[in-house]
């Protein structure tokens, strides 16, 4: 089997990985939007800063250290303990459980039937006093975070694909266990929604709010459900980048992979986020593959934008969105 025509199958094989972990992350705004037509600009921060948490908690972080040891004079960095992977991540996924009751309580409850302008900016506010906060309790500078997952060049693959096609497949550990992880968590939501209690009220909600309250719906409830399984998601997603880069700004601009994604399946459809991700994922990468040598590289930076750029003019409600039809 010639080389390139391996080389392309092992950049699909990446594709769809990458593919898997954009769809986790579009997951996110697809939930808050179905349940209260709010465009979640803060789902990258989100991201952010619940990685930032998690490290804080492993490392037994002081939060604020840096404002206490300022206003009193005193040096706390740490609290002298160091706590596992899975448990910073157990009391991580309670501060954004926490975090996502105070969004609903202090600010969307009050924006209830405004202009989705205006909960649009709200979102954006939000992203940036979540950076800032994230900043105060942790500290701006780049963290290591690791919570236990394998990482490297996989050997079985290697091995296995050298022995079938005389060429080794070069994948990491990580990618493999982020992709079987977001699979994981994409089916629970996919099943969560179509086949609990919960989910089928949260899509009752979506419908058509007002029939929603009048069969006894919480909004309130749906509405903090929705902001904490955000708020999980985006905790699983800074991990996974978290992990392969650092914890930095830069991680918050996930959130911006995700807008080609929610473009090509829909804002509303949560089997249109999964199919957008895997097109971006692959698409980008074969497309890299191919085309890329020809134009001079870095064709993944803007790929996604032009193929959501053409869906917006040719179908603008994505593959699985609704069509709105207004009568006039």
């Amino acid at each position: 089997m010639p080389d390139q025509l391996l080389f392309a199958m092992e950049v699909l094989l990446n594709g769809l990985m990458a593919g898997v972990l954009y769809a986790l992350v579009a997951l996110g705004f697809v939930l808050i939007y179905k349940a209260s037509g709010i465009f979640n600009y803060a789902q990258g921060v989100m991201a952010l800063f619940a990685a930032m948490t998690l490290v804080g908690i492993m490392e037994g972080q002081v939060p604020f250290a840096h404002l206490i040891n300022a206003a009193f004079g005193t040096d706390l960095h740490v609290f002298g303990w160091q706590l596992s992977g899975l448990v910073g991540i157990v009391l991580t996924a309670l501060i954004m459980i926490a975090l996502a009751w105070a969004v609903n309580h202090l600010i969307f409850r009050h924006l209830v039937n405004q202009e989705p302008i205006i909960l649009f900016m709200a979102t954006i506010g939000l992203a940036y006093f979540m950076e800032g906060l994230g900043d105060l309790m942790w500290g701006a500078d780049i963290k290591k975070l690791d919570v236990g997952l394998p990482q490297g060049i996989n050997g079985w693959i290697d091995t296995v694909t050298f022995d079938a096609f005389g060429y080794g497949f070069f994948i990491d550990n990580l990618d493999i266990w982020a992709t079987v992880i977001a699979a994981v968590l994409v089916i629970a939501l996919m099943i969560f929604s179509q086949y609990s209690k919960q989910g089928r009220a949260l899509r009752a909600v979506a419908d058509d709010h007002q029939a929603a309250l009048s069969v006894g719906i919480s909004l309130n409830f749906i509405w903090v459900l929705v902001w904490s399984i955000a708020g999980f998601v985006a905790l699983v997603a800074g991990i996974m980048w978290g992990t392969k880069s650092g914890v930095q700004f830069s991680l918050s601009l996930i959130a911006l992979k995700a807008l080609p994604v929610l473009m090509l399946g829909g804002f509303t459809s949560i089997p249109g986020a999964i199919v957008g991700g895997l097109i971006i994922g692959v698409g980008e990468k074969l497309f890299e593959f191919a085309i890329g040598p020809m134009v001079g590289g870095a064709t993944e930076n803007w790929f996604a934008y032009v193929l959501a750029l053409l869906f917006l003019v040719f179908r603008p409600q994505g593959l699985f969105g609704e069509r709105l039809i207004e009568r006039v």
